[in-house]
């Protein structure tokens, strides 16, 4: 009997020492929300999930002693399906945390509810860089990419390797004008120049008018201020006029590796882009990515998946070293901890919740470059995580000092 006794204070005082002496309800819970079905289903969707999971494992929350659930849902990249949510993981479900999150109108809904609940948020897939700038909370991180990082990862690198000259094709609401701006800017400032832009309807079918007259401007790089369908959509088209062959180049401002994937080499061969993972970018990413590849019906994991694997990790090794789940606690405890992994290597959380480390700029290989499936892209310059996001001091976030 004094045996089990020992044992089971043993058992106890180990479940102490982690975090799971102040873990409400005893377990952590983690909220995957994002799209499972729609257009950002294969670039975040189900393996975000898996990602999750991923980290999950590789935490070791089993061996530690530490319960973790994850609770999957669509937010159909609306606000109020997607506010809808959280408020029943965050008042009946007790969700600790949400995590990755596509569309930055839904970003900005969920954030308000996380801060007032008290609850955590950290967004993967979301591009809102006002989630770091005026809309900032105690509450929220974001971490893989945001709009600034995209344009001025996208503008300056593109500029600095020959680049010089820019017409945009530009997507006519909101989110197309701030990359437009966000990136003209950088162009700019650069020493390059802006010999044209056009803006298209949203969403749009028939890119030809505008491809013609982005071909006829004879700018070396074409923006495309736009994303998703409309983003391929031009691609595709471009590749029949022959904008590639011609000598122009594409810079995607939002694509991801599951875009490359569906349109094939031989369209995107060109496109230059910002990212901030790529599955072979080194011994490490290339073992995470097939361990996720087995998986995941053998797809290589995009940057938003694995910027979910990378902030799942850093959030459970936070709750470790607070000792509980509550919301602001982790996130700061999150700031003062730097994060290492296998999927994005070194980095660190500042005070306004941006999490900092180096972005990538990509060139889409030719066919006869590529060794097989999902060798896509070479690196034409590394932005080292001290430039590849906006200063602290610029965003307007009222947490920092």
């Amino acid at each position: 009997m004094k045996y089990k006794r020992s044992l089971i204070a043993a058992a106890v005082a180990m479940l102490a020492g982690t975090a799971g002496a102040q873990v409400s309800d005893g377990v952590v819970k983690i909220g995957v929300m994002n799209d499972q079905s729609g257009t950002y289903a294969d670039l975040a969707g189900p393996g975000s999930v898996v990602a999750a999971r991923m980290a999950v494992e590789d935490f070791g929350a089993a061996k530690k002693g530490m319960k973790v659930d994850i609770l999957v849902a669509d937010h159909q990249n609306k606000p109020d399906v997607g506010s809808t949510i959280a408020r029943q993981w965050f008042d009946v479900d007790k969700v600790d945390v949400i995590m990755d999150v596509p569309t930055s109108s839904v970003v900005l809904a969920v954030n308000q509810i996380a801060k007032e609940k008290n609850k955590a948020l950290i967004v993967s897939t979301g591009a809102t860089s006002d989630l770091t700038g005026k809309a900032c909370t105690p509450n929220a991180i974001h971490w893989t990419y945001d709009t600034w990082s995209l344009a001025n990862g996208t503008g300056s690198a593109v500029v600095k390797t020959g680049g010089d000259t820019w017409f945009f094709l530009t997507a006519d609401y909101a989110f197309g004008h701030a990359l437009e701006r966000d990136t003209e800017a950088v162009v700019l400032k650069n020493g390059g120049k802006v010999v044209g832009k056009v803006r298209h309807p949203f969403p749009a079918s028939d890119f030809s008018s505008f491809l013609l007259q982005a071909q006829s401007s004879k700018a070396k790089v074409i923006g495309l201020a736009n994303a998703g369908a409309d983003t391929t959509n031009a691609i595709k088209q471009g590749a029949e006029f022959g904008i590639v062959k011609g000598g122009q180049q594409f810079a995607g401002l939002l694509v991801f590796l599951t875009d490359v994937h569906a349109l094939g080499l031989d369209k995107a061969q060109g496109l230059l882009l910002t990212e901030a993972f790529y599955w072979d970018l080194n011994p490490q990413t290339r073992a995470w990515s097939e361990r996720f590849a087995k998986l995941h019906k053998g797809a290589k994991p995009t940057m938003a998946q694995a910027g979910v694997y990378s902030a799942t990790l850093h959030y459970l090794k936070a709750v470790e070293a607070a000792k509980t789940d509550d919301g602001p606690k982790v996130i700061a405890q999150m700031k003062k901890m730097p994060s290492e992994d296998a999927a994005f290597g070194k980095g660190r959380v500042r005070q306004d919740g941006r999490h900092v480390h180096d972005m990538y700029l990509f060139e889409v290989k030719k066919p006869s470059e590529s060794k097989g499936p999902w060798d896509y892209y070479k690196v034409r310059a590394t932005i080292p995580a001290e430039q590849a996001f906006r200063p602290e001091s610029e965003g307007g976030c009222p947490l920092v000092k």
